[in-house]
């Protein structure tokens, strides 16, 4: 193990956490050191996927100071996000959380505050940032390939948590609208602020609506929403759901010479003043570059940032993602109030 980071992890309630443990497995310069979570039963499963020498715990201090990270990555409910990274800046230990950055806006100032004082390096993974034709659409982009962005449509989210079937520990914190700081809108609505925030800052203004279109379930939180995002020279309509009848992950990027459509798996580009054919009203495909090594996977890009001192920037940053969070804040408060929030 030796000139190996030396990972932990925080929280095993959030799914994506068996993924993120293969993948550690998996890069080179990774030595998981540590696994801290409270749920027995989640505990039994991760030991099955660890080597035996890896211990767990259930204190977290404990795991911090006897295990001794360089960095956490962090799989558990939103709303412990802060409290783990104070934990993390007091020991100048470095921060990998699944999105969102937290499950408020308030929670995300103080999280980014801590982080920079510290000179502890925090980032927000989201899947679709290591896909191919994200980098690419965003690459050309801002070379000028479409002009100025004008209007984006942004769609992620599928059938439902309850639906597709994840866990109970998962579910309990999704469904919980402090834990997880919304439904839908938080779960996906992270995902086309950070598209809009990337491609053209901070919005003047914003519009939500949201509702429980699964009025059966009495869910907490609502499963479907659109935002709204006003730009003095362009729009942003963000359609968060858990009511998609399959899964969706796409972001449509209008500018007066064309667009793009940027999906997980490929990227579409239908030109200006072009009569679109069946075959493809969307676009044609464009054939993007592959990723380097260090933009494989979320963990890789970690590492290669802390290994390198590199700063941790764009779409994963904190400062960018504390903006996330505030968008939806702003979302949540259009909610209740029925008006938009400048």
């Amino acid at each position: 193990a030796e000139g190996k980071t030396r990972l932990a992890i925080v929280g095993l309630d959030h799914d994506h956490v068996w993924g993120i443990l293969e993948t550690i497995a998996k890069e080179p310069d990774a030595q998981l050191v540590g696994v801290f979570d409270t749920h027995e039963e989640l505990v039994e499963k991760a030991r099955k996927k660890v080597p035996p020498s890896v211990p767990f715990f259930n204190d977290l201090g404990a795991m911090l100071d006897q295990a001794k990270p360089e960095a956490v990555i962090v799989t558990t409910a939103n709303d412990q996000h802060l409290a783990i990274l104070k934990e993390c800046a007091r020991r100048k230990i470095h921060f990998f959380t699944e999105k969102p950055m937290a499950s408020t806006a308030a929670a995300a100032r103080e999280m980014e505050r801590l982080a920079r004082e510290a000179g502890i390096k925090l980032m927000v993974n989201y899947w679709n940032a290591w896909a191919a034709p994200t980098q690419d659409a965003y690459a050309r982009i801002k070379a000028g390939e479409l002009g100025p962005v004008q209007k984006m449509i942004v769609q992620f989210g599928h059938e439902g948590p309850k639906e597709i079937g994840v866990s109970k520990y998962f579910g309990d914190w999704l469904y919980d609208p402090i834990k997880n700081g919304a439904g839908a809108l938080m779960d996906f609505g992270c995902y086309g602020a950070d598209w809009a925030l990337w491609l053209k800052g901070r919005p003047t203004r914003v519009f939500a609506t949201s509702t429980k279109l699964k009025t059966e379930q009495h869910n907490a939180v609502e499963d479907d929403a659109t935002i709204i995002l006003e730009y003095p020279d362009a729009t942003a309509i963000l359609m968060p759901s858990w009511d998609w009848p399959y899964g969706k992950g796409q972001a449509e990027i209008f500018g007066p010479k064309g667009s793009f459509l940027v999906m997980g798996d490929g990227l579409l580009f239908q030109p200006a003043h072009n009569d679109a054919d069946a075959k493809s009203p969307q676009g044609r495909p464009v054939e993007t570059k592959p990723l380097p090594p260090e933009k494989r996977n979320g963990i890789a890009h970690f590492l290669y940032c802390i290994r390198n001192n590199k700063p941790i920037e764009g779409a994963i940053s904190a400062e960018l993602n504390v903006a996330v969070n505030e968008i939806i804040d702003a979302a949540k408060e259009s909610i209740r109030t029925g008006h938009a929030v400048e």
